[in-house]
């Protein structure tokens, strides 16, 4: 992300914000010179209609103006907040998975909500504020040097000193907020971390001890928080002092030279009220400093996460599927992650037809998962080709390429939203007709019949109001929606009865006479009925053949047929 061109984007609407700050500066300049005006009208006995007027109009001029910057600039800012986060928004959703995976989601959550309100802050009002309080506090200085350059250095060198002071304030600020939104960070990840796991938390009686870790990440944000908000607020005192001490100088100073004729009172008493009119955009040009520098860390944190690794959006249409191709082949495949040195793929190659179920089977940790992420281009090989339908799916648009695949991971994942919602995601424009085939293929019709409000029914976080196996059923439901060419089971049965299980077999073997069926099979009955059965086993293709072929042939096979294959009810043995 170029916060530059955020910035730029909005220039317009930020400079015309800025531009009316700086003419309300100009209005509250010249009222001193009236106000003193109006007072050797009234030393000399002539009209103070004019002076009058001239101070009414300015009043309202700058109430006006005021208002209406103070409307432009926070305008811009929202736009500038909207922007960044619809920016990190796409980026993340289109984030590559292992770059995805190395980033704390309480982090990514502190960044994009936090940290870009902060951004927008530093971006947007603080500039402002130090553009249109630098050119308060330079006006009230000329006028000041005009009217008496005396008192001037006298207020100078009182002032000076308590700005020296106000800029190392604000170097701070910016050191302790950096470490500030560092610990919110961790506190946002831990807790999180708790939430997504907290019936493990229960059961495992770990509240007490979850509570107390959470809350010593919670009072290391609250210590630094409070050390940025001591800093802070040294910033209005610092320049109190300095204030308190140049008044002094110059009333004591200044009534003196007054009654010896020296110093009009007129002009002492715009001198006066230049001073006071120079305190207040003073100190908020060190505020306005200390936001930019809050604001600097804010900005750094969001162009970090703005830079994730994203897939690419181009290449090809995905070919018509030829009849008598291959939908998917793999060739010399070879794949590790980034933090392993064994490779959790070595040298795959097979070969899938159009149509027909083939299960997966292998040890744990064997590398059937990563055959199935691979396939989506969730990850990407190190060596060899992955083809679907004969062409490179690494030369295929990614929209393409998974519009003719569906998946159905192990944990379902369903998200808040009705059941409808949840179904027809993939495919949100599908027919009545074909969400009742759908719910009918995953054995769900009588399960969606009798909920309270049917299809429209909503439900909680990660699908909250159905049961694991309804919840799998519906995400297996939703993948047959949009009629995929090829079709990816992790564990399809690994939540279901016997019953629901025996449906949804006979709706897999007949999904399989139209694409391909590509499931990880946990159980003897799903690779009793599949067409061809691959034995992974430490990342290598062990062997492939039918279940009768495996069980003479292959050594490991027999051993998980005879262990963590369990035969189904009624099955062969």
């Amino acid at each position: 992300m170029n916060l530059s061109a955020v910035v730029r984007r909005h220039r317009t609407l930020l400079g015309a914000g800025i531009l009316l700050g700086l003419l309300g500066t100009a209005a509250t300049l010249l009222q001193p010179l009236l106000i003193g005006d109006l007072i050797e009208a009234v030393a000399v006995d002539e009209s103070t209609t004019r002076p009058i007027l001239f101070l009414a109009g300015l009043f309202v001029a700058d109430a006006l103006l005021a208002a209406t910057h103070f409307y432009l600039i926070g305008r811009a800012g929202e736009n500038m907040v909207f922007d960044m986060r619809a920016t990190l928004t796409g980026r993340l959703l289109h984030a590559r998975i292992r770059a995805f995976h190395r980033l704390e989601h309480g982090d990514i959550f502190t960044r994009t909500l936090g940290d870009t309100s902060l951004a927008r802050v530093a971006l947007s009002s603080s500039v402002s504020q130090m553009i249109t309080s630098g050119f308060t506090v330079i006006g009230c200085v000329g006028v000041m040097l005009w009217l008496d350059w005396r008192m001037l250095l006298a207020t100078a060198g009182c002032l000076g000193a308590a700005s020296a002071i106000g800029l190392a304030l604000a170097r701070a600020v910016r050191a302790a907020a950096v470490t500030n939104r560092q610990h919110t960070s961790d506190y946002g990840s831990a807790l999180l971390r708790v939430l997504g796991a907290l019936t493990t938390v229960k059961a495992s009686r770990a509240e007490e001890r979850e509570a107390e870790r959470i809350g010593e990440l919670a009072d290391a944000a609250r210590l630094s928080g409070i050390r940025v908000t001591r800093l802070s607020a040294l910033l209005m005192p610092a320049m109190n002092v300095g204030t308190q001490v140049s008044l002094a100088v110059v009333i004591a100073w200044g009534m003196s030279r007054t009654a010896t004729g020296a110093l009009p009172i007129e002009d002492l008493t715009a001198f006066i009220m230049y001073l006071f009119y120079l305190v207040s955009p003073l100190v908020m040009l060190f505020m306005a400093l200390g936001e930019i520098q809050q604001g600097r860390a804010a900005i750094d944190r969001v162009k970090d996460l703005a830079h994730i690794e994203t897939e690419p959006t181009e290449g090809a249409p995905a070919p018509v599927p030829v009849v008598g191709a291959f939908a998917v082949e793999f060739e010399g495949v070879t794949f590790s992650y980034g933090d392993t040195a064994t490779p959790a793929l070595t040298g795959v190659s097979f070969s899938l037809p159009p149509t027909g179920v083939t299960a997966i089977v292998g040890p744990s940790g064997s590398g059937k998962t990563t055959l199935f992420q691979l396939i989506e281009r969730f990850r990407t090989p190190d060596e060899g080709t992955v083809r679907l339908s004969g062409a490179d799916i690494s030369a295929i648009r990614l929209d393409e390429l998974r519009s003719r695949i569906g998946l159905v991971e192990q944990d379902a994942p369903l998200l808040r939203g009705t059941v409808r919602e949840n179904l027809t995601y993939a495919c949100p424009d599908a027919t009545a007709a074909d969400i009742d085939e759908a719910l009918a293929a995953a054995h769900l019709t009588d399960v969606v019949s009798a909920l309270p409000d049917g299809l429209d029914t909503s439900l909680g976080e990660g699908g909250t109001g159905l049961s694991g196996g309804q919840r799998q059923r519906l995400a297996i439901a939703r993948a047959l929606l949009a009629r995929p060419d090829v079709l990816l089971l992790d564990e399809a049965t690994a939540h279901l009865d016997s019953d629901s299980e025996t449906a949804l077999r006979s709706a897999i073997a007949d999904i399989g006479t139209r694409c391909l069926v590509l499931t990880i099979a946990h159980r003897l009955s799903t690779t009793i009925g599949a067409d061809r059965i691959l034995v992974i086993e430490d990342g290598r293709l062990r062997a492939s053949g039918t279940h009768a072929e495996l069980m003479e042939s292959d050594t490991t096979y027999r051993r998980l047929a005879g262990g963590q294959l369990t035969p189904a009810r009624g099955g062969a043995r």
